[in-house]
């Protein structure tokens, strides 16, 4: 088996057991050996226990809480817990797992990227020591979950400068006011990550929000086309006391919360990524199977061009994500290029399953063969963690020396 600094070999046991199909050019070959056996460990778990219930659970809108405590067994992120002798994994392996889940379910993705990814990176990011050893033990064995509540109603892109939630100190403690929405896990989790605007400095702060606090209160959104299973709330905050104990005390402006963002909209692009390859197998399995005029779809020509199509988007962008993660890793890479992984893998994504929806033609539009959860998931990828439009301003405004389009 390669090593992480061996480049990956044809005729690999990757390639020959053909358990990513998608993954034509093998770029998890670059993993190294215990990274692969975990990644093994995470696609055996996700394709066993969540795959076959998970459209069960998407049709009904609702969580399987009964995967949780599997997903703390992976051990993922027990690196986090300040007492772990783990060190944190490399970017690309991280991108393997955020993968992985996206290939299983785009909720189970977006659940497990609110909890590692934003709501124990807040802690990890902008936490005390202190907080750090008090929270992120037992988030980090799945114990307790975290939501991390940023958007509001009003608006999206522009939360930087337009955050209307405020934070007043009072005494030994904050009064926060006001409201999110689209805030997932919010219903059940246990720690929420709440940013609102201080009323004297104006500066963006962070706090950390236990569930039952008095005074919050998270209602679920109903009626999503995307993303069911993912508990999206609205959440109220009405005179809600968090003393200063909870106030992440080195989140101090809007700079310190992008800081979060701008690694979780990596994570974004390789769920897209990992979409792709779902719909792909998925499609190219049916093109086997299906047959028409007394042979295999497969064998048609048209068939064969939506299938290559959806390959080349799948490796193009699989390419990018990881080349990404590589420059992370090595601590160099910078905003717009993250940008411009969400903006393109997720345009890429839409084109597959949209394909991939019109391979299996009506059979694409009915939970029997998944496509159709694909398509409307897709849809909610294609916009969170940033916007396209948004994303190729970033990116824009990079490649043309600082000319922002930005309006204000």
């Amino acid at each position: 088996m390669s090593s992480a600094t061996t480049l990956p070999t044809a005729s690999g046991p990757y390639l020959d057991e053909g358990l990513l199909p998608a993954d034509f050019y093998a770029h998890e070959e670059l993993l190294s050996d215990t990274e692969r056996e975990k990644i093994e460990s995470v696609r055996a778990f996700l394709r066993t226990q969540a795959a076959p219930i998970v459209d069960d659970y998407w049709a009904r809108a609702e969580f399987p809480f009964q995967l949780v405590e599997g997903f703390g067994r992976l051990g993922l992120v027990g690196w986090a817990d300040p007492d772990s002798p783990e060190s944190r994994p490399s970017n690309l392996f991280a991108g393997f797992v955020a993968l992985e889940f996206g290939h299983a379910d785009a909720s189970l993705a977006t659940f497990f990227g609110v909890h590692t990814g934003l709501a124990i990176g807040s802690i990890l990011t902008c936490g005390s020591d202190e907080q750090k050893r008090r929270w992120l033990p037992a988030m980090s064995r799945f114990e307790k979950i975290g939501a991390f509540a940023l958007t509001e109603p009003h608006g999206g892109s522009d939360v930087a400068g337009g955050l209307r939630t405020t934070a007043r100190r009072d005494g030994d403690g904050w009064i926060l006011d006001g409201t999110k929405r689209w805030i997932g896990n919010a219903t059940f989790a246990d720690l929420v990550v709440v940013w609102a605007r201080d009323v004297e400095t104006r500066q963006v702060l962070g706090f950390v929000v236990e569930k039952d606090t008095p005074g919050f209160t998270a209602t679920k959104i109903e009626n999503k086309m995307a993303l069911r299973i993912v508990q999206n709330a609205d959440i109220v905050l009405d005179g809600c006391r968090v003393p200063e104990a909870d106030r992440l005390q080195n989140a101090n402006s809007f700079k310190d919360t992008a800081k979060i963002l701008r690694q979780t909209r990596s994570g974004v692009a390789w769920q897209a990524v990992g979409l792709m390859f779902g719909a792909y197998e998925i499609a190219l399995q049916y093109a086997k199977e299906r047959e028409q005029f007394g042979r295999p779809i497969g064998g048609f020509q048209l068939v064969q061009d939506l299938l290559v199509k959806m390959l080349g988007n799948a490796t193009a962008s699989c390419a990018m994500v990881t080349r990404l993660a590589m420059l992370q890793d090595a601590g160099v890479y910078r905003d717009e290029q993250s940008a411009l992984a969400k903006a393109y893998c997720t345009v890429r994504m839409r084109e597959n399953v949209g394909w991939a929806r019109e391979l299996l033609a009506g059979n694409g539009i009915v939970l029997d063969y998944k496509i159709g959860r694909f398509v409307a998931d897709a849809e909610a990828l294609y916009s969170y963690e940033g916007t396209r439009e948004i994303q190729t301003l970033i990116v824009g405004r990079a490649v043309t020396g600082g000319l922002s389009a930005f309006v204000r």
